[in-house]
């Protein structure tokens, strides 16, 4: 499994961070702003927009604040204007680290990446350092009670996903980014329910942690996360069923 997918199995059974729904919302509604003013307001016409509303309803985000983030895009209410960064850096044990930002204030986001970075062992990287060691992926993930995985890579790769993969407890379908939306929605067509859909950015290989590597390494994780400005995180580390099992009590 990646370390994308790995940290998010990680978080889900802490509770971490992404429990607390104020900041859920707060980072759904920034990518929400950010795509109806890159894209326009109507969803249906508007890929990013529409894959950022699925995201904030599958998040239970109230359908007004979906609205108003919809409207500070469109400059239909007045609203913050962000900007869009990517930071690239090495955290313990040469782990490639991508960072996606949304901010108002730059000095302030770079500062406090900087900080976590050189706090808990890693060290920030120039623009390009490590984005090639990512590919760009539609990724949808299915809970296993729910289907067979014959049954899911029938329906998945007939609605024109490029596979699916037998993941812990999930099931793991990937797309084309450009193909997201149109797997997604032939797929519901279908009865098929997701646990997540996003793009998101998938690790061509891991590296594996052991013991303290990945009590360092989760805590860089936790400290970016903890930015207002932070977006998304990803990094390509793998993790032994010990320590997941450690990690899980």
């Amino acid at each position: 499994m990646s370390g994308h997918n790995k940290w998010s199995s990680i978080k889900h059974k802490k509770g971490a961070a992404d429990a607390k729904r104020g900041k859920i919302f707060s980072r759904l509604a920034k990518e929400i702003t950010v795509a109806a003013k890159s894209g326009g307001g109507d969803v249906d016409m508007n890929p990013r927009l529409r894959t950022a509303v699925g995201s904030a309803k599958s998040a239970s985000m109230p359908k007004d604040n979906i609205e108003r983030a919809i409207k500070r895009g469109t400059g239909e209410i007045e609203g913050v204007s962000y900007d869009e960064m990517m930071y690239e850096g090495y955290g313990p044990a040469g782990v490639a680290i991508m960072v996606e930002i949304l901010t108002d204030n730059k000095n302030r986001a770079v500062a406090e990446v900087r900080y976590a970075f050189s706090k808990h062992n890693g060290n920030l990287g120039e623009s390009g350092c490590v984005a090639w060691m990512f590919d760009k992926r539609g990724y949808l993930t299915v809970d296993k009670s729910t289907t067979t995985e014959d049954e899911l890579m029938e329906l998945a790769l007939d609605a024109g996903a490029d596979d699916v993969v037998n993941e812990d407890d999930v099931f793991g379908v990937y797309t084309d980014p450009t193909e997201f939306d149109t797997v997604k929605e032939a797929l519901e067509a279908k009865g098929v329910a997701f646990l997540s859909a996003e793009v998101t950015r998938i690790p061509q290989n891991t590296i594996k942690l052991e013991g303290k590597q990945v009590d360092s390494m989760l805590k860089l994780m936790d400290a970016l996360e903890e930015s207002d400005d932070v977006q998304n995180v990803y990094a390509n580390f793998d993790i032994s069923t010990e320590d997941m099992e450690r990690l899980s009590v």
